[in-house]
């Protein structure tokens, strides 16, 4: 039996009173070609929802009046780096006297919020930046805090005074957390790696380097530095890859031996490496810097 289509303006996810206001019989409701994966939610069948992003789209219809996505979900829709166990529940919250849903698959809550503090990222109404990096204070670790943090100020989505001003509104769970991340915070980190390698390398009494630095040398440009102790032409790399292409490694080929004709010295870290951060990371970089003149404790 051919299934009758379904109105346009209903999109590929919908709730169900809108698609009976709109001529959609029950019957069609619960044809195999669509799914309920929240109630009073139906989305085409073929649609993926693996993805914490995917499923908020899907249950977008379902919000009412000043509900929103918060705390871990709201970074993810703000793509900010999180622990992969931070990512799974979906959290939607509710400014009181507003009440928060209770469906399964949901955790709801109820958190003041001014409706100015709400923004729409992808389509999806969450907190600012600022808002959302202050609700993951006592919900992931401290460094998450602080990668979070550092991807903030290098995107330019709020200022350290704004995640300052959201840390201290309120009383916050996490607050000390929150306090020390942004002691500890830095704009010009392209990746977590790169904030979990410069927090290694400080805890461990090493200068603190600058962030993603171009290295110019007689007026060419050579190669922009992940982490750099310029005064000492030491560079720390972090490399990721799993699987470069051939062009890629290449190139990287070419730009290793440039960095040390400029005279540098180039630490490279690899994943695997921060395993045993201190054999692998630490020590070969307090060498490096030793060797260039630098003094522990001076």
């Amino acid at each position: 039996m051919r299934r009758s289509p379904l109105p346009s303006s209903l999109g590929v996810a919908f709730d169900v009173a809108s698609a009976r206001r709109a001529g959609v019989s029950s019957n069609r409701l619960f044809a195999r070609d669509l799914a309920a994966p929240f109630h009073g939610i139906r989305v085409h069948s073929d649609r993926d929802l693996g993805t914490l992003l995917e499923r908020c789209h899907a249950y977008a219809p379902r919000l009412r009046g000043p509900q929103f996505f918060s705390q871990t979900t709201a970074a993810v829709v703000w793509d900010l780096p999180l622990p992969a166990s931070a990512t799974h529940d979906l959290h939607v919250s509710a400014s009181p006297p507003a009440r928060e849903p209770r469906t399964s698959g949901v955790i709801g809550h109820r958190i003041l919020m001014d409706a100015a503090d709400l923004t729409l990222r992808s389509g999806l109404p969450v907190p600012a930046a600022a808002e959302t990096w202050a609700q993951l204070g006592g919900l992931v670790p401290r460094d998450a805090l602080v990668a979070a943090a550092d991807a903030i100020l290098t995107r330019g989505d709020a200022a350290l005074e704004d995640l300052r001003a959201a840390a201290e509104r309120l009383r916050r769970r996490g607050a000390a957390d929150l306090t020390t991340a942004l002691e500890l915070a830095r704009r010009g980190a392209d990746s977590p790696r790169e904030t979990e390698v410069r927090l290694i390398l400080q805890r461990a009494g090493l200068p603190e380097p600058e962030l993603n630095s171009d290295l110019i040398d007689d007026g060419r440009f050579i190669a922009r530095l992940d982490l750099a102790y310029r005064r000492y032409r030491v560079a720390v790399e972090y490399d990721g890859r799993q699987h470069a292409s051939m062009e890629q490694f290449r190139r990287d080929a070419d730009r290793w031996p440039a960095i040390a004709n400029a005279g540098w010295i180039l630490v490279r870290v690899l994943d695997h490496h921060l395993r045993n951060p201190e054999r692998d990371v630490v020590a070969p970089v307090r060498t490096a810097l030793i060797s260039r003149g630098w003094r522990p404790g001076v």
